[in-house]
């Protein structure tokens, strides 16, 4: 973790600035948002289960459509 130790005389301002430059230089920041952010990706059997799943629902949908059950909007 980056250390900053206020000087003698030094604004709490300048010393926040100073010390979020200095985690910005260290990386700390960009590591923690890719890790916050990190999606994981699925495996290939819940995507083919997942892609299944939606092409029956389109199915579903395009069937009661045609039949006049389900409205186009």
């Amino acid at each position: 973790m980056a250390e900053a130790k206020r000087k003698k005389g030094e604004t709490f301002e300048s010393f926040l600035r100073r010390f979020n430059k200095k985690m910005m230089q260290s990386g700390k920041v960009l590591q923690a948002k890719k890790i916050r952010f990190l999606e994981k990706e699925p495996n290939k059997n819940l995507s083919k289960k997942l892609a299944l799943r939606r092409q029956s629902i389109k199915a579903k949908k395009e069937f009661l459509k045609k039949i006049g059950k389900l409205s186009d909007d």
